[in-house]
């Protein structure tokens, strides 16, 4: 059996691993500027590189790719974390307010900075510890109304943190309403969830993030199967739930954090990754955890292509486009009854 297991988890991730280096194949040579894989190699590996193929490939395409890939990586993990300590299937970082409140503290930033964000290596490098400093307190605030009885409710989870999202959210349009005029352009894109200034600094600015915390998670991707369990089950094994809940939120904060701040608030890919990647490896989250991590990089560099080809030469917010996939997601698993 657990051969067995073993053999659908590989086979699983070769055919994601696939699925995303097609896609990556597809967003580098499609666009209002076709290129072929023969160019590409090209100038990829330095051999008669052209210019202009210099400019798209390094400065729009590649760091969009990597920007998509990464924040895919970093969403589609910390859902899993936060549905496994919440014990709630509808449990997301989007959802529960923690983007929301992550997006706030950056949009106070951008208003303060007044636009200059991305010609400043201190303020770039500065973004991620704003949004963990907002994602901190939402759910510090969802947390604490969703206490009942000293014991988290989960059944008040979700609705705590729709309303606290909400209140960050409206925080963050008055705001930008504020801004000057280009600043409130940038801000209210970079709101609906967007990459489309993605550049090789924001990649700098998040990678750190991820290597730190994406190891802590897979780590202790054990207990997030024994939290499954009754607490009093799980403290007769020796496990401190409160210190170990709080490290594992910690570190899935942190990886929201340092994806809005480069990507702005994209939801729904932590809501929908966890319960596709049960589905295809079992519940064992030693397998869920880098499943999860592959299927949300394919969901937002396939979303991103869309955004940015469809309506070209016009472009959609990234966001936008996971929501028109997520929203009915999510109807659906509430009528199942998932949570």
């Amino acid at each position: 059996m657990h051969e067995d297991s073993q053999k659908s988890y590989i086979k699983t991730m070769l055919i994601i691993s696939f699925l995303i280096i097609a896609t990556i194949y597809i967003s580098l040579t499609s666009g209002t500027f076709d290129m072929s894989i023969k160019d590409i190699f090209r100038t990829i590996f330095r051999v008669n590189p052209v210019s202009e193929y210099d400019l798209v490939i390094f400065d729009f395409r590649l760091p969009r790719i990597v920007i998509a890939g990464l924040v895919g990586v970093g969403l589609g993990i910390s859902g899993a974390v936060i549905q496994g300590v919440t014990r709630n299937g509808l449990a997301d970082s989007g959802i529960l307010g923690i983007n929301a409140g992550a997006g706030a503290a950056i949009v106070f930033f951008m208003f303060f900075f007044h636009g200059n964000i991305g010609s400043n290596w201190l303020s770039i490098m500065s973004l991620p510890l704003f949004g963990l400093f907002g994602g901190l307190c939402a759910s510090i605030l969802i947390y604490f109304f969703s206490f009942k009885d000293g014991k988290l409710d989960t059944s008040r989870l979700l609705l705590t943190g729709i309303a606290i999202g909400s209140a960050f959210g409206a925080f963050s349009l008055y705001l930008s309403l504020k801004m000057k005029s280009t600043d409130f352009e940038m801000a209210t894109v970079w709101i609906s969830g967007s990459i489309y200034d993605a550049n090789w600094k924001y990649i700098i600015s998040m990678l750190p993030w991820l290597i730190i915390l994406i190891p802590i998670i897979n780590k202790k991707a054990y207990l997030l199967d024994l939290f499954q369990l009754e607490e009093t089950s799980i403290k007769s094994l020796g496990v401190s739930v409160e210190k170990e809940k709080s490290i594992l939120l910690l570190s899935s904060i942190g990886l929201v954090s340092a994806c809005v701040s480069v990507s702005g608030s994209i939801g729904f890919v932590g809501l929908m990754a966890p319960h596709i990647a049960k589905r295809l490896v079992g519940i064992n989250h030693k397998r869920v955890i880098p499943v999860c991590g592959a299927i949300g990089a394919l969901l937002v560099l396939v979303s991103d292509f869309i955004a940015r080809t469809v309506f070209s030469p016009a472009e959609l917010p990234v966001g936008i486009v996971i929501s028109i996939i997520g929203v009915p997601y999510f109807l659906y698993l509430l009528a199942k009854g998932k949570a």
